[in-house]
């Protein structure tokens, strides 16, 4: 009893650091964030601000367009998000229930394309995207959004359609359904939870990517927010720290709340498909 609270007292306290070790880079930033100029080039810096201020946010808004970024991350990241998830569905399904070459190549392309690094990709990405005339265009960055998440999605949701039982697809086909409205009544429901936390894999993918935006775009009104962040920095590499800072709080909320509004959903859907 003594070693198994033992244990189970190590476990808390490695998850404990493992936690802090994660909540630390956040909260120096927000600390950051509301920190006056004074306070950050302090040789004793603190982890209140000792001065709270909002100067860094309105200035981060006057030098960078960051509400524009925002608008084409945003509208760049859901677009992947939901085109990734319907290709994948039934992609998924077919890799899951049917066994043959074809599945077989599927999983060995998965594989395959989550070793390629980004840089060995782009030359031939961009030249392609040039002949398509989808160079400084949101349509080209979503294009390659998509690609680029649905080796993940197919494999994320491949272990989904696998967990429903094979049972309540036969007894469909038995109440005379075909393949797709089995896949859309029967199927789809029961994999909500499995197709909400692909979309959202996609949309933080999306949302956060820079090397590809960096490249693909070139104009400022087409930028994505992590390509804009980087503005910040001058010309000898020194950052402006308070309204970089600022602008990169920002820009994390939109995944941090949409997490917290769908994590509920996603652990209630697994536990209702369970008892199902």
């Amino acid at each position: 009893m003594r070693t198994s609270r033992a244990g189970r007292a190590g476990q808390y306290l490695a998850l404990l650091g493992y936690l802090v070790f994660l909540a630390f880079p956040f909260l120096w930033l927000i600390s950051t964030a509301f920190k006056p100029a004074r306070e950050l080039g302090s040789l004793h810096p603190s982890w209140i601000p000792r001065d709270p201020t909002l100067d860094n946010f309105r200035q981060a808004f006057d030098e960078q367009p960051l509400l524009q970024a925002a608008a084409n991350s945003l509208i760049v990241a859901l677009s992947a998000a939901l085109i990734a998830v319907v290709i994948a569905t039934p992609m998924a399904y077919v890799m899951a229930r049917h066994r043959g070459r074809l599945a077989t190549a599927a999983t060995g392309w998965v594989v395959i394309s989550q070793a390629f690094p980004f840089v060995l990709v782009i030359i031939p990405l961009f030249v392609v995207l040039k002949n398509l005339r989808m160079i400084n265009s949101l349509s080209g960055l979503i294009l390659v959004y998509v690609v680029w998440a649905l080796p993940f999605a197919l494999w994320m949701l491949a272990g989904y359609v696998r967990a429903v039982p094979r049972e309540l697809e036969e007894a469909a086909s038995v109440d005379g359904a075909g393949r797709l409205r089995t896949l859309v009544s029967v199927t789809a429901p029961l994999l909500a939870p499995g197709i909400v936390a692909t979309a959202l894999f996609a949309f933080i993918t999306a949302w956060n990517e820079f090397f590809f935006a960096l490249v693909l775009l070139k104009t400022p009104e087409k930028q994505t927010l992590p390509v804009v962040l980087t503005h910040f920095l001058g010309a000898e590499g020194v950052a402006d720290l308070g309204p970089l800072a600022a602008a990169a709080f920002l820009a994390t909320l939109p995944s941090l709340v949409i997490f917290a509004l769908i994590q509920r959903r996603i652990t209630g859907g697994m536990l209702a498909g369970a008892v199902k």
